[in-house]
C-alpha cells in the first residue's frame, strides 16, 4: 500500500515537471461543444496540430458534459478519472485471470494502480485526457460477466459504438460460441449508432460513407507513435504507406491470432485461465492488425502483466523439483517492454520516423514485437497443456463470472 502511495506522488511530481498537454481531451470538448452548437463536428480543428474528430458522432454526444467545465477543471477531472479507471480495469483483470484470491484482490488492485501508471501506454493515456482505460473498461466488465447473463455483450457494442475496434470482441464471442452474447454486442453497436443517426444525420452520413474510410485523419502510418504491425512495416520500408504488404501483414495477424484466441477460448476444460488467454490475444490481434493503433491504445497490457503474473504464482508454488522460471521471466521481460518507453528513445522528430537504420526498427515497433511475441507463447501454452493434460478434463474450470465446468471424460 505505501508502495502504491509513494508510486503515486512521485508520478504527480513528475508529471507537473515534464508537463501534460491532454490534447485529446481538449479535442474531445470541441467534439462536446460541436454537438451543443450544432456546428459541423468534422469540420473542427484543435491546436497547433490542427487535431481533427475521428470518433463517430454516438462517441461526440457522450463528450457533450465536457463542455460545460473549464480547461482547468475538466484536467482534473479526466485525470483523476482515468485514475479510478486504472484500479477499475486492474480489479476486473483480476476477476478475469482468477488471481490472487478474493481476499488479496483489494491489494493486488492498489499496487496495481499505484505501480501501473508508469506503463508506457497508462503514463501517456493519462498525459494525452485519453478514453482508452474507459473502453478497456467496458469490455472487460462484458467480458468478466457470466454468458449466461442476457445482457452480456452490450459493453462491448457500447464500446464499439464510441471507438470501431473493440467490435472484434464480439467475433470473438461469435467464434467461441456464445452466439447470443455476440449478437447482443451487435445489437447494442446498432441501437447507439442509431442515436448518433437521429441526433446528428449529417455528421453520421459523411462519417460512415467518408470519414470511417480515410485513416489519414487519425494520423501518420510511418510515425512511431503507431505501434500497429502497419506502422512497422511502413519504417521497415521507408514508406508512408506499405500498401500491399502492409494489408497482407495485417490478414495474417487477424487470421493467426484470431485462431490462437478462439482456441484458447474454447479450451476452458484443460487450459488454466483459459478465457483471459483468449481475451488478452483478441486484444492484441486488434491492437496488431489495426491501420493505426498509438502507444497509449496499449493499455490492454494490464490484463496481459497480470495474467502472466498468475502464471508466475502459479509456477512458483510448484515444488522445488519441478519448479521452473520461465513465466517469472516472460512476466519481466513483458514489464519491462511496456516501461521502457523504447518507441520514444529512436530519432523521430520531422521526418525521421520514415529513415531509421535497421537497428532503431526493433525499439520503434517494441509493441508490435511483444503482441507477435505473446501470441506466440500463448500458442505454445495452448499446445503443450494439450500434449500435457489434453485429454480434456484435467483442469476444472471456470469461465469468470460463469459456473464452473465439469470436466469431460478421459
Amino acid at each position: 500500500m505505501v508502495a502504491a502511495l509513494v508510486s503515486l506522488v512521485a508520478y504527480a511530481v513528475v508529471r507537473h515537471f515534464v508537463g501534460t498537454s491532454m490534447i485529446d481531451m481538449l479535442v474531445y470538448q470541441a467534439e462536446g461543444r460541436a454537438v451543443v452548437h450544432g456546428t459541423d463536428l468534422y469540420a473542427i480543428r484543435v491546436s497547433e496540430w490542427a487535431l481533427p474528430a475521428t470518433y463517430p458522432p454516438f462517441a461526440a454526444m457522450l463528450f457533450v458534459p465536457t463542455s460545460w467545465v473549464g480547461v482547468g477543471l475538466l484536467r482534473m477531472l479526466i485525470t483523476g478519472g482515468n485514475v479510478i479507471l486504472l484500479g477499475v480495469m486492474a480489479w476486473l483483470s483480476c476477476r478475469l485471470v482468477g488471481w490472487p484470491r478474493r481476499e488479496l484482490r483489494p491489494t493486488a488492485v492498489v499496487l496495481a494502480t499505484g505501480l501501473g501508471v508508469w506503463l508506457e501506454p497508462v503514463w501517456t493515456t493519462l498525459r494525452y485526457g485519453q478514453v482508452n482505460l474507459a473502453l478497456a473498461c467496458l469490455v472487460l466488465w462484458d467480458l468478466t460477466r457470466s454468458d449466461a447473463h442476457r445482457g452480456k455483450g452490450v459493453g462491448i457494442g457500447i464500446a464499439a459504438a464510441i471507438k470501431l475496434t473493440p467490435g472484434l470482441f464480439a467475433v470473438y464471442l461469435l467464434l467461441t460460441g456464445r452466439v447470443r452474447a455476440a449478437f447482443t454486442a451487435f445489437g447494442a453497436f446498432l441501437a447507439c449508432t442509431a442515436l448518433g443517426w437521429i441526433a446528428m444525420p449529417g455528421a453520421s452520413h459523411g462519417f460512415w460513407t467518408t470519414y470511417v474510410f480515410d485513416s489519414s485523419r487519425v494520423g501518420r502510418t510511418e510515425i512511431v507513435d503507431n505501434q500497429s504491425l502497419r506502422g512497422a512495416v511502413a519504417r521497415l520500408l521507408h514508406t508512408t504507406d506499405p500498401g500491399v504488404a502492409g494489408l497482407l501483414v495485417g490478414v495474417a495477424a487477424a487470421v493467426l491470432g484470431l485462431a490462437v484466441a478462439v482456441r484458447a477460448g474454447r479450451s476452458a476444460s484443460w487450459l488454466p485461465r483459459a478465457e483471459a488467454w483468449g481475451v488478452v490475444c483478441t486484444a492484441i490481434t486488434g491492437l496488431l492488425v489495426s491501420p493505426i493503433s498509438w502507444t497509449h491504445h496499449w493499455v490492454w497490457c494490464v490484463p496481459l502483466l497480470l495474467l502472466l503474473a498468475a502464471e508466475a504464482a502459479q509456477e512458483r508454488s510448484r515444488p522445488q523439483a519441478v519448479r521452473r522460471r520461465r513465466w517469472r521471466t516472460i512476466a519481466a521481460a513483458t514489464a519491462f517492454g511496456f516501461c521502457c518507453y523504447g518507441m520514444w528513445l529512436v530519432p523521430h522528430k520531422g521526418p525521421r520516423d520514415q529513415h531509421l537504420p535497421d537497428w532503431q526498427l526493433a525499439p520503434a515497433a517494441v509493441y508490435s514485437l511483444l503482441g507477435i511475441a505473446v501470441l506466440g507463447v500463448a500458442a505454445l501454452r495452448i499446445r503443450n497443456r494439450r500434449a500435457a493434460g489434453g485429454t480434456a478434463g484435467t483442469v476444472p474450470a471456470q469461465r469468470p463470472g460463469g459456473r464452473r465446468q465439469a470436466p469431460a471424460a478421459r
